[in-house]
């Protein structure tokens, strides 16, 4: 019997995964291309990284109080987390937009999916993770 975990390994998000310094989002911000739809825009640029990498901007002016806030990352990160190995070498920066709010997290998730195949077709071309 395999051990309890194995093989959840390729799900995590572990912290090369993540863009944490403030560097790393002003390089995405300012040479990279835009996606978006109601709910979410996408900032990405390829990385070297060799593999997508994920950085969050949830306001509270836009998503509100920190509960609201962090489920709205939740979801995201989720979202992320699963399909992390079919995206390109890219950095991914995630802006919650102000209708987010109301939302429930099914259509959040579908906007997500629809927005990484998006990026998926954008970036063809590159290496995927």
């Amino acid at each position: 019997m395999p051990a309890r975990g194995a093989g959840l390994e390729r799900l995590r998000l572990p912290p090369p995964r993540r863009l944490r310094r403030k560097s790393d989002f002003e390089a995405t911000y300012e040479r990279g291309w835009r996606l978006g739809d109601r709910w979410f825009a996408i900032v990405a640029r390829p990385n070297e990284a060799g593999g997508a990498r994920l950085g969050l901007a949830v306001a509270t002016k836009v998503a509100g109080n920190s509960v609201r806030r962090n489920r709205v990352r939740r979801v995201i990160r989720e979202s992320f987390r699963l399909r992390q190995h079919g995206l390109p070498s890219v950095d991914i920066v995630v802006s919650a937009r102000e209708r987010v709010r109301g939302a429930r997290n099914d259509e959040l998730r579908a906007s997500l999916d629809t927005l990484w195949d998006r990026l998926g077709e954008r970036c063809a071309s590159l290496p995927k993770s």
